[in-house]
């Protein structure tokens, strides 16, 4: 039987591990828990401003400035 997780080990300064640790308790979680929601919300942040930047590229290339945004979007509604 395959495990559906992966266990990792992690280390953190005495004073961040106990703020989580208060955390976890406050929020009724497991440390693991508080750490994959991190994870998630990092992770999500990365692919954010990976796609601001996608889409300002995309804009330099088009010669579009941010005030055209509204107005094409209008547009194609």
């Amino acid at each position: 039987m395959s495990r559906t997780t992966k266990v990792w080990n992690i280390s953190l300064p005495p004073d961040m591990a106990e703020q989580a640790e208060a955390v976890a308790k406050k929020e009724a979680r497991t440390k693991s828990e508080l750490v994959r929601e991190a994870l998630r919300q990092y992770m999500w942040s990365i692919r954010w401003k990976d796609l601001q930047a996608y889409g300002q590229k995309k804009a330099k290339d088009l010669g579009l400035r941010e005030e055209d945004v509204e107005q094409l979007v209008d547009q194609t509604r």
